[in-house]
């Protein structure tokens, strides 16, 4: 075997050896870690929604030092927008405030028919993958969608290793000026302005350690909101919902100028009623009227 036929061996040895660890991993990261990870999500097919979707299968595993922020919009009935919210938080619940918190939530009437309403999570970061997955299987088994899923990143982890070495390079510097500081025949004038150099050291490993101890924080952390609406958000969603909403239009135009009419109709009939009785009572006076001031004596 020559050179280029063994190079190719190799090559190809190496590629079955990586799609085989690949193939593993994703095996095993698929797996529950979790009694709340071991939950099924899939739904039977009696309560799943012909439109079932899942959380993007992005893993905090498969990005370490990342702090990930999930947002999720969902498309329900307005009926069902109440118990939904109520089930997501009532997962939230299950798990512990060590685990999730719920940080906010609204529930709101936008008219007579259509409802907004949002719930805000603080999760920990292992579990919030299959939290949203729970989540939209919750939602499928309303007969609702979601419609919108966002999953950002801020890469802490750099920032944090960053701030690391800068206070280390702080301390150093205090430390040296510090010895400075400690010999007895510096001058007045130097002194100040090592002690004001000092200062600033101090200041800034201050600040540094704040920024470092926000982003351990954002890690240890990991924010969720959903967003739930009713009404057209989703135009098409229902497959009868165009024609449906065509007649409820045609309905709603002709109660609209029924209402004009009959404000129209109790404004000014009183008058033209009143107009008609005058005119009326006009015509039978009136040969009345005409006879008296032919018979009057002329002067």
């Amino acid at each position: 075997m020559n050179v280029t036929s063994r190079r190719g061996a190799v090559v190809a040895l190496l590629l079955l050896t990586a799609c085989s660890k690949s193939e593993e991993r994703e095996s095993y990261e698929s797996q529950p870690t979790s009694t709340f990870e071991a939950a099924d999500t899939s739904g039977t097919p009696a309560a799943r929604a012909p439109n079932d979707m899942f959380a993007p299968g992005i893993s905090v595993t498969a990005a370490p030092g990342v702090a990930f922020n999930y947002r999720y919009a969902f498309r329900l009935n307005a009926t069902s927008v109440a118990g939904v919210q109520e089930e997501h938080a009532q997962l939230c619940e299950k798990l512990g405030i060590d685990r999730c918190r719920i940080v906010g939530m609204r529930y709101r009437l936008v008219n007579d028919r259509d409802i907004s309403a949002m719930l805000a999570f603080k999760l920990e970061p292992t579990i919030a993958r299959q939290f949203g997955k729970q989540a939209i299987a919750a939602v499928n088994k309303a007969n609702g969608m979601l419609i919108d899923s966002e999953i950002t990143g801020t890469d802490v982890g750099t920032a944090i290793e960053q701030s690391k070495r800068q206070q280390s390079r702080f301390e150093e510097d205090m430390k040296e000026i510090e010895g400075k500081l400690a010999q007895p025949d510096l001058k007045s004038a130097e002194r100040a302005e090592l002690q004001q150099q000092l200062d600033a050291l101090r200041q800034s490993r201050r600040a540094t350690q704040a920024t470092r101890e926000d982003n351990q924080s954002a890690l240890a952390t990991t924010p969720m909101v959903f967003n739930y609406g009713s009404g057209d958000l989703v135009p098409g969603f229902d497959g009868s919902s165009t024609v449906r909403r065509a007649f409820e239009t045609a309905g709603e135009n002709f109660m609209w100028a029924l209402n004009i009419v009959i404000v129209l109709l109790g404004t000014f009939l009183p008058w033209i009623l009143i107009g008609a009785l005058l005119v009326l009572l006009f015509r039978r006076i009136r040969p009345r009227l005409t006879k008296v001031i032919d018979q009057a004596p002329e002067e």
